[in-house]
């Protein structure tokens, strides 16, 4: 069965931290690109950060950039969002999203919540 699961969320000071995890299971994860992306309650999902299956090239929406850094582990079949300098706008649900065009996979997690609140 092809599953994403995200860990980590959670309520978090403005300025503070969080790594967000999402494990991969029922498909090769090596194969695939991954994607975070956010939404916020009344506001349509968002692409947070993306990286590519082969060299791990990265790429992250402009709010985001100096901020947060994905990174993958191919051999734990993890992908990870470390946010820093979080601000009250970066308050969303997360999700974890994996993609591939052959043999095609679209694949979502169920979200993790991420509140910045003091």
């Amino acid at each position: 069965q092809v599953r994403l699961v995200e860990f980590g969320g959670g309520l978090v000071q403005p300025g503070g931290s969080l790594r967000l995890s999402c494990a991969a299971s029922g498909f090769t994860f090596s194969s695939a690109a991954m994607r975070w992306y956010r939404q916020a309650p009344g506001q349509e999902r968002e692409l947070v950060a993306a990286i590519t299956k082969t060299y791990g090239s990265t790429n992250y929406a402009d709010s985001v950039k100096g901020r947060f850094t994905i990174t993958r582990d191919n051999a734990k079949n993890t992908v990870y969002l470390q946010m820093n300098s979080l601000k009250p706008e970066d308050t969303a649900v997360y999700y974890c999203n994996a993609i591939r065009e052959f043999p095609y996979l679209h694949v979502w997690g169920q979200g993790t919540q991420v509140t910045v609140s003091s």
